[in-house]
Formats: structure tokens, C-alpha cells, sequence
């Protein structure tokens, strides 16, 4: 962890990324952030998410609508807004601006889940060539943020990403089938998927879509 009054700046950020660090701040109130690099690091693989039955019924039912990148800076509030059993959060307001302007940049990204025009849960990260460098998502409503794991899944495998990270494992997270690895086999997952020339795609058909659904859960398409 870094201690001293360095100015962070979005490239700074993503060289940060680059080298399998990450900002985090002790507290929503805090005015300092520290770069993390545990030694066992959570991520989710790709070819070994798990798509339970009943919420791919969820995710092709129509009850959400699901959109990318359409409003980012809203959902970063949300995954800092306080919520039952959580009073604090570590997204403070300098992580909330950088990451804003990473997504000026086209460097990070959000997927959002909207209920009757409401947003009630999604999820935001960095991109750097073929990893999705996951940071934070919230729900409001039954299923939403796990609905938006799907569709940030589904286009990563679409658009040819390796790596989806999601820098530590939560009970959560371990129903879709996280794992934990140590340190040195990350940075070698890292090094092996960073400069891929993967695509991130805000815009799928539908059919497409639904059809990747089907392969994630495991069963042939019937579009």
C-alpha cells in the first residue's frame, strides 16, 4: 500500500491496473486512497460461470431492462450508498471522480438494470485489453445486480475477453463460481490476457444475447 501524497490520475490508475494493483479508501469519508495487492485474488471464470435455471428464467423474462454505459456516474453512487448491514462504504469521492473520468476515457465501464425506469442495480470496472477489472455492484431490487453479472459475462465472452477480476471472493460471488488464486498466478492470468484485443460491446442483438445465455447455462439455444 502506497502512503505517500502522490497525485493519482486516471493513467496513473490504469498503470496501476497494469501491474495488478487497485485504489481502495478506508472509508466514504476518507481523503486518501491505498493501492491494494492481496495475496490470494478472487475471479470469476468465463468458461466456468454458473447460470442457475431459475435466473436465466430471470435474466429472458423481461421483468428488467438492461443497458451499458448509459448511466455510469449513477451507478457508482449506488454501489457507495449506504444499505442495510453496510453503513460505510470504501468508494470515497475521489474514487467516485477518477473512475468517472476512466469512463470519459472509455476505459471504464457500467451495466445497468432498470425496473419500471428505475435503476435498481448494476455493476462498473475497467477495461485494459482482454480484462474486465471488476470493482463494485449493488441491487435495490430481487436479482438485479445478479442479472447484470450476467450481462457483463455474456458480452465478455462475446467480445473475446480472458479475465474477468473481481479482486476478492464473496459468498455472493461464489454461487456464480469464483475462485481465489494466489498473487503470482494472477499477475500471470494478467499478463497473459491484458494486451488480448478483446471489444467491449454496449450493443449486442438480442438474438445474440439470448443465444449466449443459453451456452453459459449450459443448454443449446432455442431462439
Amino acid at each position: 500500500m502506497s502512503r505517500r501524497n502522490v497525485e493519482i490520475t486516471p493513467d496513473l490508475m490504469l498503470r496501476a491496473y497494469r501491474a495488478g494493483l487497485f485504489p481502495m479508501a478506508e472509508t466514504r469519508r476518507s481523503d486518501r486512497l491505498y493501492w491494494l495487492d492481496p495475496e490470494r485474488r478472487g475471479i470469476l471464470p468465463l468458461d466456468g460461470f454458473h447460470l442457475p435455471r431459475r435466473l436465466l428464467r430471470t435474466v429472458l423474462g423481461g421483468q428488467y431492462i438492461v443497458t451499458v454505459d448509459r448511466a455510469f456516474p449513477a451507478v457508482i453512487a449506488g454501489c457507495a450508498a449506504p444499505v442495510p448491514g453496510r453503513n460505510d462504504t470504501w468508494i470515497n469521492r475521489q474514487i467516485e471522480q477518477l473512475f468517472t473520468e476512466l469512463h470519459l476515457l472509455g476505459h471504464a465501464h457500467s451495466v445497468e438494470t432498470w425496473e419500471a425506469g428505475q435503476l435498481v442495480g448494476g455493476l462498473y470496472g475497467v477495461t485494459m485489453g482482454g480484462v474486465y477489472f471488476g470493482e463494485s455492484m449493488f441491487s435495490r431490487a430481487r436479482d438485479a445486480s445478479k442479472v447484470a453479472l450476467v450481462h457483463l459475462v455474456a458480452r465478455m465472452r462475446l467480445g473475446g475477453f480472458r479475465l474477468l477480476d473481481t479482486q476478492f471472493v464473496t459468498a455472493h460471488l461464489t454461487q456464480f463460481g469464483a475462485i481465489e488464486i494466489p498473487r503470482d498466478l494472477y499477475r500471470q492470468k494478467l499478463a497473459e490476457a491484458v494486451d488480448v484485443p478483446a471489444r467491449w460491446l454496449a450493443q449486442v442483438p438480442e438474438p445474440d444475447l439470448e443465444a449466449e445465455f443459453h451456452r453459459i447455462a449450459g443448454r443449446a439455444a432455442c431462439i
